[in-house]
């Protein structure tokens, strides 16, 4: 008899590529992601990870396994959503993955809500790139995500994965005090050339969006500055070190030395809650969805009002 925990186990090293990544994602250390496949290896007589270089890859067995074992996990779903559905109460373990900002500035409330009305709602929260998380939900290694898109660049919705608007996240250009742009209300697009600027790395939806946006304006950007976190790009720009765009979901308070300009048109990124098709009728889901949409008014507000 194949045991679903090992089975989980080998399925999320497929999805993340390494024991490490599936560790994060399931909320386990390394080191029991590792023993669980060691025992499955025992359990059905199969090398099922091999050493290459640093790291392990699937064998041929492994990955025939790891897609039986999403079938098998995908089947578990749907019995556990029928069982939630007739107990008509939020119940069991949810995982939800939400970008860096959203994790800071709007889960905190939702997921304390929730614990205090949904007692027996296990939820966890997993920080992932949006990027990444609509293809997690529609592998069923994430329950729900909270993702963004821009305008310029839509996000994806696979088959089998539905979404639900949460709100929309308005950005400013964030300046040194001392900057031209620092005495303006708002600024246009056309004078962005010629700035340098302070964005998130290549990859990003951030990063991609802002190299588009300034390219559609006729400029070829100047990044002088890059860094994962908001946080780090508002300390670049305290230090007069060049421009930044920054969504103002999870900005926080801006430090001395730093002045918020609008950009018109304003840019705005819409944030989205997706979950499985199959899960759409667990009470968990809705209930989760339900609440980051009455919340996001507020957040809204909170953020517009720490610019005044």
């Amino acid at each position: 008899m194949l045991d679903l925990a090992r089975l989980r186990a080998l399925h999320a090293v497929s999805v993340h590529g390494s024991v490490a990544a599936a560790a994060a994602a399931l909320g386990y250390t390394p080191s029991a992601v590792s023993q669980q496949i060691t025992k499955l290896e025992r359990e059905t007589r199969t090398t099922l990870l091999e050493r290459r270089g640093r790291g392990v890859a699937l064998t041929d067995e492994a990955r025939h396994l790891a897609t039986t074992a999403e079938e098998l996990l995908s089947i578990v779903e749907r019995a556990e959503t029928t069982l939630e559905e007739r107990r008509g109460q939020p119940t069991g373990r949810l995982v939800v993955g939400a970008f860096a900002s959203s994790a800071r500035g709007l889960l905190p409330g939702v997921l304390a809500e929730l614990a205090e009305l949904h007692p027996t709602l296990d939820i966890r929260l997993r920080e992932i790139d949006p990027h990444l998380s609509v293809d997690l939900v529609a592998r069923g290694v994430i329950d729900l995500a909270v993702a963004h898109d821009w305008d310029i660049a839509p996000l994806p919705a696979p088959e089998g994965v539905e979404q639900a608007v949460i709100g929309d996240d308005l950005c400013d250009v964030l300046v040194p005090a001392g900057h031209p742009f620092a005495a303006r209300t708002r600024v246009r697009r056309e004078d962005l050339p010629g700035q340098r600027w302070i964005c998130q790395p290549p990859g990003t939806v951030c990063h991609d969006w802002l190299v588009r946006t300034l390219r559609a304006a006729g400029c070829v950007p100047d990044l002088a500055h890059q860094a994962e976190e908001n946080h780090t790009q508002l300390a670049l720009v305290a230090a007069g070190l060049g421009i930044a765009m920054i969504p103002r979901l999870g900005r926080g308070p801006l430090p001395e030395g730093v002045r918020a300009v609008a950009l018109d048109p304003v840019p705005m990124r819409r944030l989205y809650a997706l979950w499985r098709t199959g899960a759409a009728r667990r009470p968990a889901v809705t209930a989760t969805v339900e609440t980051l949409r009455r919340h996001w008014p507020a957040v809204a507000t909170a953020e517009t009002q720490a610019l005044a």
